[in-house]
């Protein structure tokens, strides 16, 4: 198979990013507020930290959870759909301190032809895909994907707490693929790292690739490519106050009752660190 030409590659990757939208995330209206504040969560999907809202429904919906300081969780997902079939994620954070709000979808399936399939997989830094294709001899064969995605973010409600002992923002609440933080971005002092933590269903997963983006930095919004080490950690530098996104995608062989041959997990993790932001 020759190898594409830049030209053809890049015609590629756009038509690959229309059919499906990559980082998944939520995004309150404001990271931070006072103690009593209701606050609409946008569900959105994109690229570069620019999204769109998600047109999901209530049947993809798998969680849809509250945890709020020295509380116990808040299922916000209804018993029932709404008549209108709409998915309401708009949270009172009642109590003083960070909160965590986490989301979960079921699988939605699409197809790539075989050269789109091949050029977001490179797009998406997934080389063990890219590998096993070639092994099996698939690399003309269409990619079959069943994809989910998994979304918390962090609201700071009042001044920060370095007393905080509930910790509700380090909670790790079960999502198949899960970002951790090890300390809370609110508390940071300027100029310190974060460290991150990847979870597969609970452990922690080496190699991972992890992603840092800042909104409107400059001269562009991703800041960090990271692979995590041996206990699933990766150490980001936070370049000043903004709006932060990490994420992170797996991807691996579908069971075949997802109809699909390759199952992918998309993550992400949304906080705010307050100040003027610079480029």
């Amino acid at each position: 198979m020759k190898p594409l030409s830049p030209a053809s590659l890049l015609l590629l990757l756009a038509a690959a990013s229309a059919a499906l939208a990559h980082e998944f995330w939520l995004e309150p209206a404001r990271f931070v507020v006072a103690p009593g504040t209701r606050v609409h969560l946008r569900r959105l999907t994109g690229e570069n930290f620019t999204g769109e809202g998600w047109a999901g429904r209530y049947g993809r919906l798998e969680l849809l959870r509250h945890y709020a300081p020295a509380m116990p969780p808040a299922d916000l997902r209804p018993a029932a759909a709404a008549p209108d079939d709409s998915i309401q994620s708009t949270v009172t954070f009642t109590e003083p301190g960070t909160h965590l709000v986490a989301l979960a979808t079921n699988n939605a399936t699409i197809t790539l032809e075989a050269d789109k399939f091949t050029a977001y997989l490179r797009e998406e830094g997934l080389d063990n895909v890219l590998a096993l294709r070639e092994q099996r001899g698939q690399t003309a064969a269409p990619g079959r994907e069943a994809y989910r995605r998994c979304a918390k973010t962090l609201v700071q409600a009042g001044p920060y707490n370095p007393a905080d002992t509930a910790r509700a923002w380090a909670r790790s609440v079960g999502l198949p693929l899960e970002l951790v933080p090890e300390q809370n971005p609110y508390g940071l002092a300027a100029g310190a790292p974060l460290t991150v933590r990847v979870l597969r269903a609970g452990q922690p997963v080496a190699g991972q690739l992890v992603l840092l983006w800042r909104r409107g930095a400059r001269p562009r919004p991703l800041l960090q490519k990271l692979r995590s080490n041996q206990n699933g950690r990766v150490l980001l530098h936070l370049s000043g106050p903004g709006q932060y996104l990490v994420s992170t995608v797996r991807m691996e062989s579908a069971p075949a009752a997802t109809g699909a041959d390759w199952q992918s997990t998309w993550s992400t993790l949304t906080f705010g660190v307050p100040g003027k932001a610079r480029p």
